[in-house]
């Protein structure tokens, strides 16, 4: 340990060499051009809105300026940088650029909230917006059954635009493709397999998966007989694994066949969309090969038996209804969905305890899914096992394998690093939100709920309430957490540090 934590030190915070050699000088310009067609991207996704306001007679206005608005600026952007050619694009532009990318369409997606009146506040509006593209799903609007049907809608579409839908749209229309598309891919939390050197192809396949999940999700929402608004919008929150609802209540009021899709679409967006490439090209043995998809099932299903015994003999629920609840939440709260179909604060004291470790999970990593992820855990869990062979057998010559490939240290470090740099920003979070006046258990769900990108938490953020209530500058904050968490932590303070700046 004293040796492990300066390394992780220098690795992180000050000389993360590994992530930041070979960088040549900062080019304004050409971040300035990706910003443009972020900018591009959102602009054309704001009329997406404009049909469904005209079928429930309700303004288009406050969607056609947003449009307005973010067409000049990518206008405006593009012509800055007209000249900048996106294959000089280095690592440190990489860098900034995706970290830019999201405070940029977070801000921009607050245009739609604010000119309707739904809020009045930018720093609602940029919470309800950061929350909606980050997947995040934890919301500030106190009665979400008044609000215009295309307001709903375009919350729960921010969501799709947020998952793994804005990085693919992105490689597809950027004009040049092959340095671009691969920082892309490392950088983004999403994408973190590099799949390359196909790029396109594999962008435009992952596109159709992605709008595969999605028709089939929104047909056996409509099977059930849900409208086919509230079909899209579930849909949308499900397969982006964000969490947005059209009604207060959540999922609570919805069929018990309506619950089975959304658990089983939740736990199928949870699993790494690269699985889904492989699927795809018909590369079976990778994805039966895949260790985390095993472990990622073997905690959902060991956790949503573990609730559904605690439902069945500490709460005295029937068999089913255990089971249905218990399922849905473990697997909400894993996939960082955040839906929910019950008050879990009424659950017995273990089921909270579950509730809260789930928090720290995460689905796959290659998904739309936040929090530490499952590999990240499996290889702690085989590095452990390791220290146990080696404190057996001293002399032993063990190697921490995943998916039957050996793991560099440079990996295992990288991995350790993450995982106490998370838990540090989560209790430096909590700490600060405490000061402010809030709960320490309100205070600690909230970051973790936030930062994991999960959406609800325990106390005062439970699954029936939300975040209106908490103080402007924790709202702040939690925005904050929401992108950082999105970022996977690293991306945006590797920025920081000192060898960032070195030329």
């Amino acid at each position: 340990m004293p040796v492990l934590i300066p390394a992780i030190y220098d690795l992180i915070i000050f000389e993360p060499e590994f992530m930041v050699s070979n960088m040549k000088m900062i080019n304004p310009l050409i971040i300035v051009k990706i910003l443009s067609t972020i900018l591009l991207v959102e602009s054309l996704a704001f009329p997406v809105c404009v049909p469904v306001a005209f079928i429930y007679k309700e303004p288009v206005l406050p969607f056609v300026l947003s449009s307005a608005i973010t067409g000049l600026l990518y206008l405006i952007f593009s012509f800055i940088s007209r000249r900048e050619d996106l294959s000089g694009l280095s690592n440190r532009d990489a860098y900034i650029a995706v970290v830019a990318s999201w405070f940029v369409l977070s801000a921009a997606g607050t245009l739609p909230y604010l000119f309707s009146g739904v809020l009045t506040s930018f720093n609602d509006a940029f919470f309800e917006a950061s929350s909606g593209f980050t997947t995040t799903g934890a919301s500030v609007i106190n009665d979400v059954e008044i609000l215009p049907r295309s307001i709903l809608f375009w919350r729960s579409f921010t969501h799709w635009i947020g998952g793994i839908g804005i990085i693919v749209l992105v490689i597809i229309i950027l004009p040049t493709l092959k340095l671009t598309a691969q920082q892309l891919f490392s950088l983004e939390s999403s994408l973190k397999e590099k799949i390359l050197p196909k790029t396109k192809a594999i962008g435009f396949r992952l596109l159709f998966v992605y709008i595969g999940l999605t028709l089939m999700q929104i047909l056996f929402m409509c099977i059930g007989g849900t409208d086919l608004l509230d079909s899209i919008c579930l849909t949308f929150g499900t397969v982006a694994t964000g969490g947005f609802s059209t009604k207060n209540a959540g999922i609570a009021n919805y069929s018990p066949y309506i619950q089975y899709v959304i658990t089983i679409f939740m736990y199928l967006s949870g699993v790494s969309f690269v699985l889904y490439y492989y699927l795809v090209k018909r590369h079976f043995n990778k994805v039966r090969q895949n260790e985390e998809l095993w472990f990622y099932t073997g905690v959902v299903l060991a956790s949503g038996l573990l609730a559904a015994i605690i439902l069945i003999t500490q709460a005295d629920k029937p068999v089913e209804l255990a089971f249905r609840e218990g399922f849905f939440q473990v697997t909400s709260i894993i996939t960082t969905t955040g839906f929910a179909t019950t008050d879990y604060l009424l659950w017995p004291p273990a089921g909270l305890i579950l509730i809260f470790v789930l928090l720290f999970t995460g689905a796959s990593t290659g998904s739309t899914t936040g929090g530490i992820k499952m590999a990240r855990h499996l290889l702690t869990i085989k590095n452990i096992r390791n220290v146990f062979i080696k404190l057996v057998h001293p002399n032993a010559i063990t190697q921490v394998k995943l998916n039957r490939k050996p793991v560099s240290d440079r990996t295992n470090i990288s991995v350790i690093s993450f995982i106490l740099l998370y838990i540090f920003i989560f209790l430096v979070g909590t700490v600060i939100i405490v000061l402010l006046g809030i709960d320490p258990v309100t205070s600690a769900s909230a970051v973790a709920a936030t930062l994991g990108n999960v959406g609800p938490g325990l106390g005062l953020i439970g699954p029936m309430y939300n975040f209106s209530a908490m103080p402007e500058l924790s709202k702040a904050i939690f925005s904050l957490l929401m992108i950082i968490g999105r970022l996977e932590i690293t991306t945006l303070f590797i920025i920081f540090s000192r060898s960032f700046w070195k030329v």
